[in-house]
């Protein structure tokens, strides 16, 4: 009975299978106006999948979904904001607000996931697993459980997994390299054609069209060490001149498309990463192709010759012997052989991986001219804000100042007016205005203290960063660890500007991402201050979404400073701030 039950539910699986792929296509591949309604019937119909495998697997499945947004409120105009756009009717800002509401719901590229991979594996899994049905059907169930249920905070990865992850990033690296091998016939294509038969407008297309691989590959270098830094100079554009021409260096043009045709091919001809990146497609086919292939094709070729025969003999009753995991006719050595390989290979993956970030950058990374280019680009801009946050700096101190400690001190001195003319006739209101005044001025020097706290604090001069960090965790909500010590001190500027910035990260980790313990470590190793900051907090910690680790990037860039962050969804969040700079002996530092 549990086999026929199985064997209907196996049908059904494969029913859905057709069903969930017409589901994703509508999903994904809707008009504009129907964005909203495909993404809401894909999501009442994977809710009934979610009723479905619960019940096959005896327990609830909940609805990973957040909160829809509230309709948007009118203004004192009566109108309604979008963006920077204000609209006479709610209907279009109602409609975007739901759009991203649930385009940036992780549980949507979750169940997108889902309606991908689904009949991939229903078809893979259910008619080889006809012998042993109850098993394949739970098997689908409870892989599809895994993915459509919230997602949970997520965890560092065993070792096991980190080794089948890289030999997959081995897998992936691989297949980039043959399909180098196509683009790079493309580029010949298009250099035969345009050099050979004057078809010219082929040749920045030979040059720029294996980019976004060449790109890809920079964010792939991360996988086993730091990504790489896109190369490219700015794009040169054409200048519109008084008289109506468009000048290009010293050439001019009478049609735009000219000067930006002209513009285009000389700005990918005399950018020296346009070369490197021809070199790289070139020589990355092999290099990345002999040493990612290697593990790639033994892992293959192992697992599939160490499973398929048994599942064959035992499905279909054929002579395992003829089959492509046997060596020599016999299984037992074929079982040694696909074994050996499959272990090998997972062994060796992420050596390779290894290898492959450490030869990725050599061609694909900025020139040193460039990269000194770009440098005295950032240190302009981060000169260039630092005087404009200097300044609202001191217009926030002026305005504390003329609000705050001022008003009190003016106060104080009418209430001392007021004292001398009552003292000969009311002495007791003359000692209540006292008392008054006595309040006032510990207020006023409350306040100045609190204004100066928040320009440098006391005990940064004092104590050094490591000790105000930790007099700054005593004040955060979160259980704060704070780790590192060094052997001299900072220079003032560098010191303020990194307390100021772990200050707000730790804000960030309980105000944001309510974390619970957070940690922190003070470092500085080859003339570089390294502080790096942990919570288990939600993540989803993005700078270009928030002004406050903008902000910190601003305030780190004037020392040349840096700030990494690395904060997935369901957490962890790592920040890691790098400053350059040097220590000063701790008998000849400030304190």
């Amino acid at each position: 009975m549990t086999y026929m039950r199985a064997l209907a539910r196996s049908a059904q699986l494969l029913g859905l299978a057709v069903l969930v792929l017409v589901q994703f296509v509508g999903s994904v591949l809707p008009l504009a106006a129907g964005v909203i309604t495909g993404l809401r019937l894909a999501r009442v119909s994977t809710n009934r999948r979610r009723a479905q495998f619960g019940a096959w697997l005896g327990r609830e499945i909940p609805e990973p979904y957040q909160a829809p947004p509230p309709p948007p409120e009118p203004d004192e105009e009566g109108l309604y904001r979008h963006d920077r756009t204000l609209y006479r009717s709610p209907w279009f800002p109602n409609y975007m607000h739901r759009l991203e509401w649930m385009v940036n719901d992780p549980a949507t590229c979750r169940d997108l996931t889902w309606q991908l991979w689904f009949p991939l594996v229903v078809l893979l899994v259910v008619p080889i697993g006809l012998p042993v049905a109850p098993w394949a059907v739970r098997g689908v169930a409870a892989w599809s459980a895994c993915l459509l249920r919230p997602a949970t905070r997520v965890k560092r990865p065993r070792r096991t997994d980190r080794i089948l992850l890289a030999w997959a990033r081995c897998g992936l690296l691989f297949l980039s390299a043959v399909l180098q091998v196509a683009q790079l016939a493309v580029t010949l294509v298009c250099f035969t054609l345009g050099f050979g038969l004057g078809i010219i407008f082929l040749i920045p297309v030979g040059f720029t069209h294996f980019r976004w691989l060449a790109n890809l590959r920079r964010q792939y270098a991360g996988w086993a060490g730091e990504p790489v830094e896109r190369p490219y100079t700015p794009r040169l554009r054409p200048e519109l001149r008084a008289d109506g021409l468009y000048r290009v260096h010293k050439s001019l043009y009478k049609t735009e498309g000219m000067a930006e045709f002209n513009a285009r091919w000389q700005w990918v001809w005399h950018d020296p990463a346009t070369w490197r990146d021809l070199a790289w497609l070139g020589a990355d086919a092999v290099v990345t192709g002999v040493l990612a292939g290697i593990p790639t094709l033994a892992g293959v070729y192992g697992a599939f010759g160490l499973a398929l025969p048994w599942v064959w003999t035992q499905a279909f009753d054929a002579e395992w012997n003829t089959w492509y995991g046997a060596v020599a006719g016999n299984r037992t050595a074929g079982l040694v052989a696909g074994v050996l390989l499959t272990a090998g290979a997972l062994a060796v993956a992420p050596a390779v991986l290894r290898l492959v970030s450490r030869w990725t950058p050599l061609l694909l990374r900025p020139t040193a001219k460039e990269q000194l280019r770009r440098r005295v680009e950032r240190l302009t801009q981060s000169r260039a804000d630092a005087v404009d946050a200097q300044a609202a700096e001191v217009r926030r101190i002026e305005r504390d100042l003329h609000d705050g400690a001022q008003a009190r001190l003016i106060s104080v001195g009418l209430t001392l007016g007021a004292i001398e003319r009552l003292m000969d006739t009311d002495p007791a209101a003359a000692r209540r205005l006292v008392a008054q005044a006595r309040e006032t001025s510990q207020a006023a020097l409350t306040e100045l203290r609190d204004l100066v706290r928040g320009i440098h604090p006391p005990v940064l001069s004092e104590r050094g960063l490591p000790d105000a960090v930790r007099a700054l965790a005593l004040d955060t909500a979160a259980e704060v660890t704070v780790a590192g010590r060094l052997t001299g001190r900072l220079p003032a500027p560098v010191e303020s500007a990194a307390y100021f910035a772990v200050s707000e990260l730790l804000a960030n980790a309980v105000r944001h991402g309510h974390a619970e313990h957070v940690t922190v470590d003070i470092r500085h190793r080859e003339g570089r201050l390294r502080v790096t900051v942990t919570d288990d907090g939600e993540g989803g910690a993005d700078p270009s979404r928030g002004t406050g680790l903008r902000g910190i990037e601003r305030r780190l860039g004037t020392f040349d400073g840096t700030l990494a962050v690395n904060s997935p969804g369901g957490g962890p969040t790592v920040a890691t701030l790098e400053v350059p700079c040097a220590l000063s002996s701790p008998k000849t530092s400030t304190s």
